[in-house]
């Protein structure tokens, strides 16, 4: 799914960018990215519980949209990490105001971490914890 084989519904910034990242998931994984997920069992762990169909096939998504990375594994795992991208980082102040709406306007959701709000794009900016993926 790269950005040229996206069909977009319309020339809308906000319609395309929702054509990338608008299910119920995507998101989702970013924010886990965020505060510090990086593997596959991180994203399982979630409280969403996302089957692991949908998490594969998320990723897969994400990585060929620009918007994250996959990284060699971490040491004693089987699986590769994966890490945002610039262009993925950049959604994190969409999240933050996303999650300061859910905080603010639906009752009963609990407060996102002080490290969420806390981080900026630049936090991700060429991230290489880790190396790339051969």
């Amino acid at each position: 799914m790269l950005l040229s084989m996206i069909r977009f519904r319309s020339g809308c910034p906000i319609a395309s960018a929702l054509d990338i990242v608008g299910d119920k998931w995507s998101m989702v994984i970013i924010r886990s990215m965020v505060v510090g997920a990086t593997s596959y069992s991180d994203f399982l762990s979630t409280p969403e519980r996302i089957a692991t169909n949908i998490l594969a096939e998320r990723l897969r998504r994400l990585e060929e949209a620009g918007l994250i990375r996959q990284t060699q594994a971490r040491h004693g795992s089987a699986r590769g990490a994966y890490a945002l991208t610039t262009k993925g980082a950049a959604l994190i102040p969409a999240l933050q105001a996303l999650a300061r709406w859910g905080e603010d306007q639906l009752p009963d959701r609990w407060a996102a971490p002080d490290r969420f709000y806390a981080a900026r794009p630049a936090d991700f900016d060429g991230n290489l914890d880790v190396a790339p993926a051969p």
